[in-house]
């Protein structure tokens, strides 16, 4: 029975200069900061609360903030030290202020302590693994994320356990394990396949105790062979070459994208303005997966992020960074940055956040830190070359919103189900005029959200 099937597409997507330079540098694990800065708004849904104040001691790993609301994720503390000030800070994807707390290092690194259901780093008896996990009730599954704050990481941060936990009436069959990072110079996925590959498996074994999937597939892009073979090799070394599938898939963008995923491997379309759960299937990343594993084998909360920084400096890499860090802590350690960029990116370079300074911190949504070196591009007139619409991977006419929020004529576009795009880029990507398409797009939904 084959473990690797290759899929094609089924969208015309982007050929990118991948620029992966980072892809064969192992993850270097950073020192722990002087400092860090843990916003209180780090997931989609609620924010949480404060559950410390000023002055208070804290051990790394311990809850400093929390919500009451379920469509939330609580905050944990990646140092011990001290809470030093309570503050607020600008969320530069929304410009809109959070709470935040500021906690100096006292440098002892004490952890809050936890119980370990097993060491998957000090045995390879995976049936034993295989046993301990199916002792577990879903809702013990659920709570344990829950409890340890873990979240979408592929960028999204939609709480894991509300993912995992869909209305009755919504049967899910399949489970796809999103390994494809499309996205150029990002490789910090493709590093946690290949140096955390045990923990990713067995995170995707827990996820599937959740739903019991009639399918379990793991998606990566042909141009990751090395995470291809190796999650391969694992896979029948840990006894689950009956349940688990890899797909290989054309590396070309956005194929990471959860509705283009489903589409190319299931032959499902999600509906317009639905979600994956509504043709059966969920979607998770491989950095969620081996938090998910953290979570409920290692009793261990969401404290750290692979994050890859990259681009226009000496020397990019791979750095398991606690969550809170500065930016500029985590620049400063890939060495001296080259002259002459003028783009702080968190994120890629398609779907990224561009930001003024390098004072704001590592979050749950970071994966990558990108200096880039870019000319500013001047917009025009659109020419209705039509280009964005052929390119769209949703099927969608980007030009009609970008003309209806020129004209203040927002309901038009949710005539034209602006809701259904996934702020890929693509179309800005394309366009010879130079129109910033997508962002017309977030005006638009902000501009719809608050009419609401």
């Amino acid at each position: 029975m084959r473990i690797v099937i290759k899929k094609k597409s089924a969208f015309k997507g982007l050929s990118l200069p991948e620029n992966k330079f980072t892809a064969a540098s192992p993850i270097e694990i950073l020192p722990i900061p002087e400092k860090i800065m843990l916003p209180l708004q780090q997931s989609i849904g609620a924010p949480c609360d404060f559950l410390v104040k000023r002055g208070d001691m804290v051990e790394a790993g311990q809850k400093i903030a929390d919500s009451k609301s379920y469509v939330s994720a609580p905050v944990y503390s990646s140092i011990s030290g001290k809470v030093s000030r309570i503050t607020k800070i600008i969320n530069p994807a929304t410009c809109a202020p959070m709470d935040a707390a500021v906690i100096e290092s006292d440098g002892e690194d004490r952890w809050k302590e936890r119980k370990k259901l097993f060491d998957i780093n000090k045995s390879d008896d995976f049936s034993a693994l295989r046993k301990t996990i199916r002792s577990l009730d879903k809702k013990e599954i659920l709570d344990k994320i829950r409890e340890a704050g873990v979240v979408g990481l592929g960028g999204a941060t939609f709480p894991t356990h509300v993912k995992l936990n869909p209305p009755k009436d919504k049967k899910i069959d399949t489970v796809i394990l999103n390994g494809c990072e499309c996205e150029p110079y990002i490789t910090s996925d493709h590093r946690i396949m290949l140096e955390y590959g045990m923990q990713v498996l067995m995170g995707l074994y827990i996820i599937c105790r959740t739903v019991n999937p009639e399918n379990i597939y793991i998606a990566v892009e042909d141009n990751k062979e090395d995470a291809i073979s190796h999650l391969e090799e694992l896979i029948v070394n840990m006894g689950l070459k009956d349940i688990f599938k890899i797909i290989s898939l054309k590396s070309q963008y956005p194929m990471g994208a959860e509705k283009t995923l489903i589409r190319t491997i299931m032959g499902r379309s999600v509906p317009m303005g639905g979600l994956p759960m509504d043709v059966g299937v969920i979607v998770n990343n491989v950095a969620t997966a081996k938090s998910v594993y953290e979570a409920v084998i290692e009793g261990r909360p969401l404290t750290d992020k692979v994050v890859t920084v990259t681009g226009e400096i000496k020397n990019p890499g791979n750095l398991l960074a606690r969550i809170g860090t500065p930016i500029s802590y985590l620049i400063d350690r890939c060495g001296e940055a080259d002259s002459g960029f003028n783009y702080i990116i968190i994120g890629g370079p398609m779907m990224g956040t561009s930001i003024a300074g390098t004072d704001f911190p590592v979050t749950k949504s970071v994966n990558c830190i990108l200096l880039k070196r870019s000319k500013a591009r001047v917009e025009q007139n659109c020419i209705n070359c039509g280009r964005c619409v052929r390119i769209c991977p949703m099927g969608l006419m980007p030009l009609v919103y970008v003309r209806n929020v020129k004209k203040d004529s927002v309901e038009v576009c949710r005539e034209y189900y602006i809701d259904n795009c996934i702020e890929c880029g693509s179309c800005a990507y394309v366009c010879p005029a130079g129109i910033p398409i997508v962002g017309y797009i977030k005006t638009g939904k902000d501009l719809l959200q608050n009419k609401k």
